[in-house]
């Protein structure tokens, strides 16, 4: 509090030095609960009136006001009498009520429903966490980290040009006076509009814009209604789980044996979408006409005459849009991911070398993640740098990875930034600089609908997206490195993945999905097989993007793995942390048949790092060879390519072991990666990797973090050895 105060005087000295504002709400440093003081306010009866009608929950008789007026850390964006006046007014207009006032329901079911609407969407708990103040919103266009009470996530918008100028979801504005209103429990802050995201899902939004121009999205809407998309899209929650989690029949998992907390699972089972939509604009640009003149057929000729879509076996141009092999169907899909991704998580920043996710000034070293997208097989790059300037899809710059080019010369840093190069096109592609990525632009500089979508989230991009030969055959000579996480839709869609607004420094959050039930379509989880997700992102876990799995007990589980993007000889490699004392061992299996799938070698032994092997409390020297590097480059691919023969690789350098920190992973001999497979491999097609416990101990882990596709183009290069990143 008295730091509270320091900066409120300090925030009324400057202010008087340039104009008036009424400060007398903006920091009421009271004892005062959120409830209290909307008690005392005149213009917020309707709505503490409706905080006193409304339950927590469906099963809870506590009304939001009695959960206002408790200890906590809530956010709350309190709608004035007249913004409850003007949404009641627009419902009138809308003809969904009979008088623009409360008396105007003809029924107790909408009267309840759009009570739920004002205050549930109204409200965020931050759990053991601050409340957001103005200063601890994210991002313009972005999303606060946690959901609201009515599940839904609120988007921020702010002014161009005037930063004070802060709207909730692009249909609450924030006073400029009365924010940030500091109480015993939270902060209120008074918005000028009622919170009502639209309850339409992505596929009534698709069916609506592709009858009406004016979204920016009316081309790829009626290409998405050709395809038949729009039940798919219209996907919203697994009511089955819904029901079981209710009647307690799917449980949370019993502690885990290292961290000693219980593993939550989630209440929900949520679908989710992302869609990348080239704009009207675009589309009137590229074909010459207006957006209401253009027709699916007008797209389909310019696929077709294209040839962007030869390189792609059994691509067929006739008009059965609903077929994956369809031309007009392939484009269409490579648009769409099965989860709903928010902006800040298209690139996931976390713990990337000399990264602060605690002091956000920027990209360091470039990051991508990496989807596979819906239809057929096929993978989509997200990407991000410093020299980026934004996120981009398919990007392919050259970097300064110490190799060829940028090898060790006064002249070259081996830093991994961008070189301001890119390679050459391999095949044919979409432009002549198509190497430089699709940028996805956001909703002011496209001029496009930025409506809050109840299953899903779209993003406007500046350039034809497409999977073309070119795309292909460069990703096909990267080293592609696959987050497991990012493997399995329902972690984003139900705000499991990359969830970091609950923790404290220290804490591990520990979530779990239960065998009675194919929670994952991606992960068969058979019986004995506990499967836990780890979150230590304020525990400096060495980890890509701060997660890990930790499957324990006699586990057998079998994962689905994205598709290569070209045919060739790939090896499929796993990172692994020897850390804990509690490692396990498992049989791996591996082929593009799920139920007949051949053991890939010998079993993994997870116990054995770079230099020890730890089994509980006794730890016997390895023979991987693991060493230091040092500063002479040959040296260390010597070492490097005596632990391969082991089928053993040193950590990459691209990430560190806690926030902020230019000490790599690599620098860590109980961080290694492991060979699993070495296989030719066909583009357009499903992998999946199969993983069984071969020990008699239950309370050991098998460890999860991520895979790495490498062709043997990168790994086996006579010309340029693989870099270290």
């Amino acid at each position: 509090m008295k730091k509270l105060f320091l900066a409120a005087v300090l925030f009324v000295t400057l202010i008087g030095c340039t104009e008036h504002i009424d400060t007398s709400d903006r920091y009421v440093f009271t004892q005062k609960t959120i409830a209290e003081y909307l008690e005392g306010k005149e213009y917020y009866s309707d709505y503490i009136r409706l905080l006193g009608e409304m339950p927590v929950s469906a099963v809870s008789e506590t009304t939001l006001k009695q959960l206002l007026s408790a200890r906590g850390h809530y956010t709350v964006f309190a709608p004035t009498n007249a913004a409850i006046q003007d949404y009641l007014d627009t419902l009138f207009h809308k003809g969904l009520i009979t008088e623009p006032s409360w008396k105007g329901f003809t029924n107790e079911s909408d009267l309840d429903s759009i009570k739920k609407v004002i205050v549930y969407n109204s409200i965020l708990d931050s759990g053991d966490q601050e409340a957001f103040t103005v200063t601890a919103f994210p991002e313009s266009e972005h999303e606060f980290g946690i959901t609201n009470m009515y599940n839904r996530k609120l988007r921020v918008f702010i002014g161009e040009y005037d930063r004070d100028s802060i709207s909730i979801n692009g249909q609450a504005m924030l006073s400029k006076t009365n924010r940030d209103i500091v109480l015993s429990n939270g902060y209120v802050h008074q918005v000028e509009g009622v919170i009502a995201p639209s309850n339409d899902r992505l596929g009534d939004f698709m069916y609506q814009w592709a009858r009406t121009s004016g979204s920016g999205y009316s081309v790829m809407s009626k290409l998405v209604l050709a395809c038949g998309l729009l039940d798919t899209l219209n996907a919203f929650r697994d009511e089955k789980w819904e029901m079981l989690y209710l009647t307690g029949e799917v449980k949370d998992l019993p502690n885990h044996t290292s961290v000693g907390q219980v593993g939550t699972i989630p209440p929900h089972r949520y679908y989710g979408f992302t869609l990348f939509a080239e704009t009207d604009h675009f589309w009137e640009e590229t074909l010459g006409k207006g957006v209401d003149e253009i027709t699916v057929e007008d797209v389909c000729n310019f696929l077709r005459e294209s040839g962007l879509f030869d390189h792609i076996p059994g691509t067929t141009y006739d008009e059965d849009y609903t077929s994956e092999r369809n031309v007009l169907n392939q484009f269409v899909t490579y648009h769409l991911l099965p989860q709903r991704i928010g902006r800040d998580k298209l690139v996931i920043h976390y713990n990337e070398l000399g990264y602060n996710y605690n002091n956000n000034k920027g990209p360091t070293i470039p990051i991508m993640d990496y989807y596979q997208t819906m239809g057929l097989p096929r993978l989509l790059k997200t990407y991000e740098s410093r020299e980026s300037d934004g996120i981009y899809l398919n990007r392919f710059p050259k970097l300064r990875n110490g190799r060829g080019q940028f090898g060790p010369t006064k002249e070259n840093i081996n830093d991994y930034h961008e070189s301001g190069q890119f390679p050459t096109l391999k095949g044919k592609s979409a432009w002549p600089d198509e190497n430089q990525g699709v940028r996805v632009l956001t909703y002011a500089e496209a001029g496009t609908d930025d409506t809050n979508i109840a299953n899903g989230i779209i993003y406007p991009i500046d350039n034809l997206l497409v999977c073309t030969e070119n795309v292909c055959n460069q990703m096909g000579t990267q080293r592609i490195r696959v987050e497991s996480a990012s493997l399995m839709p329902e972690l984003m869609n139900n705000d499991v993945r990359a969830q970091r607004a609950y923790y404290n420094f220290g804490a591990v959050n520990v979530r779990a999905i239960p065998t009675n039930y194919p929670y994952l379509e991606s992960v068969q989880i058979r019986e004995g097989t506990l499967f836990y997700y780890l979150q230590g992102y304020m525990s400096n876990y060495h980890n890509l993007q701060g997660d890990e799995f930790n499957i324990i007990g006699r586990y057998d589980f079998t994962l689905k793995l994205p598709p290569v993007p070209r045919a060739g000889q790939y090896e499929v490699r796993f990172g692994v942390a020897t850390g804990s004392r509690v490692r396990s061992m498992a049989q791996v299996y591996f082929g593009s048949d799920v139920e007949h799938m051949p053991a890939a070698g010998i079993p993994m032994d997870l116990r054995l790092g770079g230099l020890e092997r730890r089994d509980g409390d006794v730890t016997t020297p390895s023979n991987v060879g693991w060493e230091a590097d040092t500063k002479d480059d040959e040296y260390n691919d010597r070492v490097e390519k005596s632990m391969r023969t082991k089928g053993f690789m040193k950590a990459p350098n691209s990430w560190s072991n806690q926030l902020g920190s230019s000490t790599s992973i690599r620098t860590f001999h109980y961080m290694t990666r492991r060979i699993m497979v070495n296989a030719y491999l066909y583009p357009f097609q499903n992998y999946y990797i199969r993983f069984q416990s071969v020990l008699d101990k239950e309370a050991r882990e098998f460890y999860m973090d991520y895979f790495e596709y490498v062709s043997k183009e990168v790994y086996d290069n006579p010309e340029e050895a693989e870099d270290i990143w």
